[in-house]
């Protein structure tokens, strides 16, 4: 687990850190804000279209080879992001989401091999908490580098971290328990308690029900949850500090921290998330009350904050409401990751793959939709009622989801009712 969440940290870090130097690379490269939209949205283009493929090259390559490559690929693109002007940052921004677009996927294959199903949430969790230490981290981080090197050197500098764990994942892990030498037979059973595992890497996963999944009412409101949690996210990511230096009239360095402060309350959130879902299903056995129950009160209490930040003139008072309402959406992070394990049977990646690429369609279009958003008069405001409308969007999927049995079986069940 410590080496997933610091391979998401490293990523999130070096992914992120555009959206903090935007008015600063804007300035220095001449661009228009519809120009920086694209930047920051490219990446999400590659990034969501590869997560199917990415999911793949994990199965086929197994965990051990697969993540250190795409490190070390993420890793040379971040440094030579920083040669040339707009379109080398637009090639290098898409190739970035090539390259961590297996990252997930990946990731929960991992968790639903090495946890059983009452630890899953948690481990979910975790992992999503710690793509926001990375963006919270590389929030500070970046607004006191480009003050102090310079965009160039930032990204130069931040190439450097994820080779170093590269070299030690693949030194130190293993794709399954069993070949693990620290791993002993009582973890062995406790982890095999959890049920159907999936297939090892190398091995011949069977084939993907394709029509079943893209069919399934179950996916679509899986999906549907994760393109208005990936879009409301994004906003924090993207232009949430020019948002607080334009509307709020902060300094750079300071829409650095404000910027940081939803972001941790990310982090608490995940991992407060993923223990309240294992401990509803420990307690219940419930799915339903532990990931459709738990999401739908978070997502509730996460939009009337959003909302209410509009009402507040002050930044630290505004930002601090926002960081309230990121912790409600953060909670339902792992009951979102964790129901692609509950209802993926044989094809965990997979459906997790199709879920994220979703979500990152709606990571997307947010950073483009922006600019219009704002409209002639540059009303900050009307972009934060849709952001907060985003979870609203996304409780209704939550509301409409029957979390029972897999995709794939509610999908046969409406094909039969249909006939």
């Amino acid at each position: 687990m410590a080496g997933l969440c610091a391979a998401a940290a490293l990523s999130y870090v070096s992914r992120n850190a555009i959206a903090v130097a935007e008015s600063t690379v804007r300035a220095d490269l001449e661009l228009t804000k519809e120009q920086s939209g694209w930047l920051m949205s490219a990446f999400f283009i590659s990034y969501a279209l590869c997560q199917i493929p990415g999911a793949w090259v994990g199965q086929r390559l197994g965990t051990r080879r697969a993540l250190p490559a795409f490190a070390i690929a993420w890793s040379i693109t971040t440094g030579l992001t920083a040669v040339g002007g707009f379109f080398n940052l637009l090639a290098m921004r898409v190739m970035k989401g090539v390259s961590q677009a297996g990252l997930i996927p990946i990731c929960i294959g991992v968790v639903a091999k090495w946890f059983p199903k009452t630890g899953q949430a948690f481990a979910t969790g975790a992992l999503g908490s710690f793509m926001s230490v990375g963006g919270a981290v590389g929030a500070v981080l970046t607004g006191w580098l480009v003050v102090e090197i310079g965009w160039r050197w930032m990204f130069v500098l931040y190439s450097l971290p994820g080779l170093l764990w590269a070299a030690w994942f693949w030194g130190w892990f293993r794709n399954t328990p069993s070949e693990h030498p620290a791993v002993n037979t009582a973890e062995r059973e406790l982890i095999s308690s959890a049920g159907d595992l999936p297939s090892p890497a190398g091995a011949a996963a069977p084939p993907t029900p394709w029509l079943q999944l893209i069919t399934s009412p179950a996916m679509w409101c899986i999906c549907g949850q994760q393109f208005f949690r990936g879009a409301g996210y994004m906003f924090f990511t993207s232009w949430f500090a020019t948002y607080l230096q334009e509307a709020r009239g902060v300094t750079i360095l300071k829409s650095g921290f404000l910027t940081m402060l939803p972001l941790l309350a990310v982090v608490v959130g995940g991992l407060a998330g993923g223990a309240i879902s294992d401990a509803v299903l420990k307690r219940t056995g419930s799915r339903r009350l532990a990931r459709q129950g738990v999401s739908l009160v978070s997502l509730g209490l996460c939009a009337a904050l959003t909302l209410s930040a509009y009402f507040f003139a002050d930044p630290l008072t505004a930002v601090l409401i926002i960081s309230a309402g990121s912790f409600f959406a953060a909670v339902v992070g792992p009951c979102g990751y964790t129901i692609t394990i509950d209802m993926g049977g044989a094809h965990v990646s997979t459906v997790n793959s199709v879920m994220n690429m979703t979500g990152n369609f709606g990571a997307m279009l947010f950073p483009l939709a922006v600019p219009l958003l704002l409209g002639e008069d540059q009303n900050w405001n009307v972009v934060l009622v849709t952001f907060g409308a985003l979870y609203l969007g996304s409780a209704v999927c939550w509301l409409l989801l029957k979390p029972d049995g897999t995709v794939f079986e509610q999908a046969l069940v409406r094909a039969k009712s249909d006939s």
